[in-house]
């Protein structure tokens, strides 16, 4: 069974909602990198760091193309 369809789903509401998503990832991911430290396991906290890195890049290109996007519907 699908979910009903939102009445504010625009073309833009997958970007959004990946980018809130990936920041909300960066910011989790600092408090699990946190945790391994203190638990000694640099190498899991290595692992968290990558992930996180990568949720900062998808987060920075998705604020640039909304951005983007938001201009040229606005003129």
């Amino acid at each position: 069974m699908s979910a009903p369809s939102s009445p504010v789903k625009d073309k833009n509401y997958n970007l959004i909602t990946v980018l809130q998503l990936s920041l909300n990832n960066v910011w989790m991911l600092e408090q699990y990198v946190q945790d391994a430290e203190s638990q000694g396991d640099e190498e899991l906290a290595k692992w968290f760091r990558r992930i996180q890195e990568n949720n900062q890049k998808a987060g920075e290109q998705g604020k640039q193309m909304l951005k983007e996007r938001l201009q040229k519907e606005n003129g």
